[in-house]
């Protein structure tokens, strides 16, 4: 072989061998993240989120079921608690054909009267899409959702209710996507600040109690009302059970420290 040959040889190599390692950067897929459908309005106005079927069921006081809530309730006397705040993580739902819903917040009033300010999220299964989002309500109007906000499964979210003498503050945010929500209110008429909640929900829409979204656990923590762990309070252990009693939805554990979970159990 010539030196010309030889050298030619050697440019031609390189080059198809720079090519050929080129390749697999000029071809890789960019990173994408699938954002799930998210809480619109529309859907929003057919939720609301009063407690139904509130009942003693237990030998104690303290424990009672309910229809659509679970959680706990820390209750008192008119003007007993100005504020509410707890955190958690976002539940992720996966879904099947069915319709479903599970709501997470905190709230004033609503235990035992049908005032109630509140704020939280929501863990939707629609139209067999996980659908999520970020939502206030002051009955007896319905939820409003919070615009310009994404939200998704494993989230990190503190939400709190106060009332500051003249109306009522709920704030919610997101540390993992940076962002918070505010809304000022004069609240429900007839308020009475006689309760403090911290609840996972199977909502009303449409005027009935929805099929509770398959949301795992739901682990509360950091629950306080006027500053102090809610269970200073002893507050009282709601369970969530069917519309007849004889089936578990939803059910809380042992609260310490202001931190407890809150397991699914049935749709």
């Amino acid at each position: 072989m010539s030196v010309r040959t030889a050298a030619s040889f050697v440019v031609a190599t390189t080059a198809a061998l720079g090519a050929a390692l080129a390749t697999p950067a000029l071809a890789a897929t960019p990173h994408t993240t699938n954002t799930p459908a998210q809480l619109t309005q529309a859907i929003a106005s057919h939720e609301s989120h009063a407690s139904h079927g509130l009942t003693q069921s237990g030998k104690t006081n303290d424990s009672v079921s309910s229809t659509n809530w679970s959680g706990y309730a820390a209750t008192g006397s008119s003007g007993a608690y100005t504020s509410v705040t707890t955190s958690w993580t976002q539940p992720s739902v996966t879904c099947g054909s069915a319709t479903t819903y599970s709501s997470f917040w905190v709230g004033l009033d609503g235990y035992s009267n049908s005032a109630l300010e509140q704020t939280g999220t929501e863990a939707d299964c629609i139209n067999g899409k996980a659908t999520y989002g970020a939502w206030w309500e002051v009955l007896p109007a319905s939820e409003s959702a919070y615009s310009g906000v994404t939200v998704a499964g494993g989230d990190k979210f503190t939400a709190t209710v106060t009332y500051n003498g003249t109306n009522f503050v709920m704030t919610l945010a997101d540390s993992t996507q940076g962002w918070s929500k505010s809304t000022t209110h004069a609240g429900s008429s007839g308020f009475k600040n006689a309760s403090a909640e911290v609840i996972a929900e199977a909502p009303e829409v449409n005027g009935s109690v929805a099929k509770l979204a398959n949301f795992g656990t739901v682990n509360f923590t950091g629950a306080k009302s006027n500053g102090n762990n809610l269970d200073t309070y002893s507050p009282n252990s709601i369970t969530m059970v069917s519309s007849s009693g004889s089936t578990t939805r939803a059910l809380p554990g042992s609260i310490s420290g202001g931190a407890f979970a809150d397991v699914w159990k049935s749709s």
